[in-house]
């Protein structure tokens, strides 16, 4: 799929058929997630797959009791990994190891849908439930979770602001 395409027709699913996914497509999504930029190429970020149902019924009450998440065959945890971006002091902590993890969520994102597939950035979610329940190490902390299948609703591409009204030359 074009890029412009793909990036255009990206959209928020809430409701999932229980078709199951190919270990395999997974695996790619993981793999080419990876391939997002990272802070020094330290790629401090780590992929949790899910799913089983009863875990997937402890996320959902974690989020807010967003359904959703359990009717999704598969869920992936976006994770920072902070060993892996300590040669950037604080700084690389609290930021560098989010930036490297939202932009491999990107690319799950525009990859399950090059396989057909959709998805659904969740980020409201309890972070220290969501670690116990997968029983994260300390340096690991989850920053999405994303609930991957085949809508089972309608898609409609979100409004959006027009661009004059957040774009800003030279000054504010």
């Amino acid at each position: 799929m074009e890029l412009k395409k793909a990036i255009k027709n990206r959209c928020s699913i809430r409701s999932f058929s229980k078709k199951e996914l190919p270990a395999k497509i997974i695996n790619e999504i993981i793999y080419y997630a990876n391939l997002a930029p990272s802070a020094g190429n330290l790629q401090a970020r780590d992929f949790v797959i899910i799913n089983d149902k009863i875990v997937k019924e402890k996320l959902s009450a974690a989020s807010l009791d967003q359904k959703f998440i359990v009717e999704a065959p598969i869920c992936i945890i976006v994770c920072t990994n902070t060993k892996r971006i300590f040669s950037y002091g604080q700084r690389g902590k609290e930021l560098y190891c989010i930036q490297d993890a939202s932009a491999a969520v990107e690319h799950i994102l525009l990859m399950a849908l090059e396989y057909g597939l959709d998805t659904c950035w969740v980020g409201a979610f309890d972070e220290n439930m969501v670690s116990k329940i997968l029983k994260l190490p300390s340096y690991v902390r989850p920053v999405a979770i994303i609930p991957i299948g085949y809508a089972n609703e309608q898609k409609k591409a979100s409004e959006r602001m027009h661009i004059d009204e957040m774009t800003h030359y030279n000054q504010w």
